[in-house]
């Protein structure tokens, strides 16, 4: 897959920028996000209760996975970084720059995940920690009221990573009072359409589906309103290894997605196991691996 360079990635940040991306990518243009932002997001539901192993409680049990498993990129929160990146060194970071809780619901307030770090403050960080930070995400909620402020900070960000060579990652959700079918397959391509305005490398995306079935028409049309911008597919609720990673191969070759983005179907699973699920998703994304030779790696 062609390699675009961003024009706002200046000239000595080139090379830079391209090893980030081939790292990151394994050289196929496609991004294994291994999602482990939820702490926040989700609180402690994702993390501990029916069918959940009880590693899963402890947020060390995220770092553990990244470390062993075959990833692209380990997006989280900079203060789990702090607390835990010392001891894992070795693994390639995505820094979340907003999060917020779910404790609000969206019918009772438009949501506004407001920006926690800038972009200097995590390249600060590199440099003193030493560690392998690949670039910064962020969070957009489309037709919330406060969406002109979310929009402003994501272009920012997404400007200041391309010109410290980073990538840039945005998770862009239609959400709010005005919102009446998230999963519409025309609202998810206009996001994917602003993704591509905000000049984000990837975009991770809802999915577009037909009576619980996916709608690779559909996100034919999202992955090609993005344009240059990868769309990654969100992982979703746990559900069996076969049908994820048999969804999974069909969004790629399919519905020309470049990725996915998941967290709950790798974690909430004991530590062996959970390593195995990250290798078989990053081998049907980034090696172009059948759901057959996944599901062998999954198997051991």
């Amino acid at each position: 897959m062609q390699l675009y360079v961003p024009a706002d990635v200046p000239a000595e940040k080139e090379k830079s920028f391209i090893e980030n991306f081939e790292k990151t990518t394994g050289g196929s243009g496609r991004l294994m996000l291994f999602a482990g932002d939820q702490k926040v997001e989700h609180l402690n539901n994702d993390f501990y209760g029916e069918g959940i192993p009880l590693e899963d409680n402890d947020p060390e049990h995220l770092f553990k996975i990244a470390s062993q498993a075959d990833i692209g990129v380990f997006a989280t929160q900079f203060g789990l970084i702090t607390r835990y990146g010392r001891d894992y060194p070795n693994i390639p970071y995505l820094v979340k720059l907003n999060a917020k809780t779910n404790l609000i619901p969206y019918s009772a307030k438009d949501p506004y995940s407001q920006q926690w770090l800038d972009v200097e403050d995590v390249v600060r960080f590199q440099k003193s920690s030493g560690l392998d930070i690949r670039g910064v995400g962020y969070t957009l909620y489309l037709g919330s009221e406060h969406e002109h402020a979310m929009l402003r900070e994501a272009a920012r960000i997404v400007h200041e990573a391309h010109l410290n060579g980073w990538i840039a990652v945005l998770w862009i959700y239609p959400k709010g009072n005005f919102v009446k079918d998230q999963h519409d397959r025309h609202l998810i391509a206009g996001a994917g359409g602003v993704g591509v305005a905000l000049g984000a490398d990837f975009a991770k995306l809802k999915v577009p589906y037909i009576d619980g079935k996916l709608d690779t028409d559909g996100l034919v049309e999202v992955t090609t309103a993005a344009g240059r911008t990868g769309v990654l597919c969100e992982g979703g609720d746990k559900v069996a290894p076969e049908a994820f990673l048999m969804e999974l191969h069909e969004q790629i070759h399919k519905g020309g997605s470049r990725g996915n983005g998941t967290g709950r179907n790798i974690h909430q699973r004991p530590l062996d196991e959970a390593i195995r699920m990250a290798d078989a998703i990053y081998a049907v994304t980034v090696k172009n691996a059948s759901v057959e030779e996944a599901l062998k790696i999954l198997e051991g």
